[in-house]
C-alpha cells in the first residue's frame, strides 16, 4: 500500500484556522480548539494509507471524511491528497462553494 502526502489548500487551513479561533473565543481557552486540532489532524492523518475513507460527494473526484460535526473535503491525486474545505456540518451547503469541474 502507498501511503500519500497530505496537501493543505490555502482554503482548508483558512476553515481550520477559523474553526479553532472561533472556539477559542467562545469558550476563553485554547483546550477545546487544541483538542479538536488533535482530534482532526488525527482522522485526516488515515487518509495517507486509507484514501477512500471518505463518502464520494455529488462533486466529482471530491471525496468527504465526516468527523463529528465536521466534514473535511478532499480530492484524491496521484500519490497525494488535496484537502479542499473543512466546513461545520450545520451550516448551510450551498455555501461550500465546491463546483464539479
Amino acid at each position: 500500500m502507498v501511503k500519500r502526502r497530505i496537501i493543505w489548500s490555502p482554503r482548508a487551513k483558512r476553515d481550520l484556522f477559523s474553526i479553532l479561533d472561533y472556539y477559542f473565543k467562545r469558550n476563553g481557552s485554547k483546550t477545546y480548539s487544541i483538542k479538536l486540532n488533535a482530534s482532526l489532524r488525527a482522522s485526516i492523518r488515515l487518509l495517507e494509507n486509507h484514501p477512500r475513507l471518505g463518502f464520494k460527494s455529488d462533486v466529482k473526484n471530491v471525496r468527504i471524511l465526516i468527523h463529528g460535526d465536521y466534514g473535511v473535503f478532499y480530492e484524491i491525486r496521484e500519490g497525494t491528497i488535496e484537502l479542499i474545505t473543512i466546513r461545520d456540518s450545520r451550516q448551510d451547503p450551498k455555501k461550500i462553494g465546491i463546483k464539479n469541474k
